[in-house]
């Protein structure tokens, strides 16, 4: 059986980042457009290819939107505009509710603000880990065998409780050291 959390509201710094960018993203392709020298050929077609590219990574950004969680057997999807991307809890060994997780964090890859935060960071405090987010101080940490995954449901007590049942050996609260179960990043 699926159990489904849905994401939390996007927050301001998410509305604001993603607004921006869509303008800036739009506003470029829109000029490149304009600049394009010749009605006709391949410079045309050229040009227009390069004017979509703003376009196109608008478009793609919105199948990472982050709509929500769900927990199947021993994985976690999380629920894009189109798909899910399925995270594995096998090893989950500590859950805990943490609205300063991101803070001072570095992304290493992936999207930092254009309709979701989700990738891989960086922090002082977790070392590497995934990150599924909408509003940063809605945070849970999973502490899995070899990393930490942080999430955003709309009702993180919700999600930590149902995990802390489904998972009975699972510990509650944060690791002193910052090593998922004591492994090395």
């Amino acid at each position: 059986m699926r159990r489904h959390f849905p994401a939390a509201p996007w927050s301001t710094l998410l509305k604001v980042i993603s607004a921006f960018c869509t303008i800036v993203l739009l506003a470029v392709a829109f000029a490149a457009y304009r600049a394009i020298p010749t009605p006709s050929g391949f410079t045309h077609r050229f040009g227009v290819g390069v004017a979509m590219i703003p376009v196109l990574v608008l478009l793609g950004s919105l199948f990472f939107i982050v709509s929500g969680y769900a927990i199947e057997g021993t994985d976690l999807y999380v629920r894009r505009l189109l798909s899910s991307t399925r995270v594995s809890l096998a090893g989950l060994s500590r859950v805990w509710i943490e609205p300063t997780a991101c803070k001072g964090s570095i992304r290493v890859i992936g999207n930092g603000g254009l309709f979701s935060f989700s990738g891989l960071f960086y922090s002082k405090r977790l070392g590497r880990y995934r990150l599924f987010a909408t509003d940063s101080s809605r945070t849970v940490v999973l502490a899995l065998r070899q990393r930490f995954v942080v999430v955003t449901p709309a009702d993180p007590n919700a999600f930590a409780e149902y995990l802390r049942h489904r998972f009975p050996n699972v510990a509650v609260g944060p690791l002193a050291s910052g090593n998922p179960g004591g492994a090395s990043h």
